[in-house]
């Protein structure tokens, strides 16, 4: 898969490594010029030092061939000009960065439905983990409907009992368990002990109901 970035800073950055990393082609557009050249020694990828909202410069990066185009600049201004510019190419997938959540609605107005806001991302990370204290680590799923939740079992309504008699209901499924680091696809006749660490997909309405259930 072939992925054009725009924007060298943090977001941008991070999220070039990992798509190298798992083996995809990247392209980087950053308009700073120091920045350019730092990203540049960093990056194992082609670094074009130019203006995201500037056609050349989008073609430069072939963007033509692309198979996602990422805006991922801190200015939602400049992020809003390339996606539309890049429409005009038929990118399979468009995703932008917002920084003011009040500037999706602009975004989508003009047909880019994935608009991603890292700060709301994060700050909403920390409201669940403050107002789920009993639960070790959390995977927010599709648009805020369901959570993974890394939980030590530790109620006795659970203790003992086989994963088929506990798991699934209609508000959540056990989706593994851990033995001395080792991941465990659950099977019906395993039984929960005490201090066993398991993940289970819940629907959020169900989070307080599940954490009860499985840690007391």
């Amino acid at each position: 898969m072939y992925v054009v970035i725009m924007g060298g800073g943090r977001v941008g950055l991070t999220l070039a490594n990992l798509l190298i990393s798992d083996g995809h082609d990247v392209t980087l557009i950053e308009n700073e010029e120091t920045l350019c050249a730092n990203v540049a020694v960093e990056l194992d990828a082609l670094v074009i030092c130019g203006n995201g909202t500037d056609i050349k410069t989008l073609e430069e990066a072939n963007i033509s061939n692309a198979d996602v185009f990422v805006a991922a600049t801190g200015n939602d201004e400049a992020n809003l000009l390339s996606c539309i510019l890049v429409r005009e190419y038929s990118i399979p997938k468009i995703i932008a960065r917002v920084s003011n959540p009040d500037h999706e609605e602009a975004f989508k107005k003009v047909g880019i439905d994935h608009v991603i806001s890292p700060e709301r991302t994060a700050a909403g990370y920390l409201e669940k983990l403050i107002t789920r204290p009993k639960v070790a680590d959390l995977i927010v799923l599709g648009h805020g409907d369901a959570e993974i939740l890394d939980m030590e079992i530790r109620s006795s309504k659970v203790v003992g009992k086989r994963v088929g008699d506990v798991s699934p209901t209609d508000k959540y499924i056990i989706v593994a368990i851990y033995n001395n680091g080792d991941l465990i696809i659950p099977q019906p006749d395993m039984v929960l002990e005490r201090g066993t660490k398991v993940s289970v997909l819940v629907k959020t309405d169900a989070v307080k109901e599940a954490t009860r259930r499985f840690t007391g």
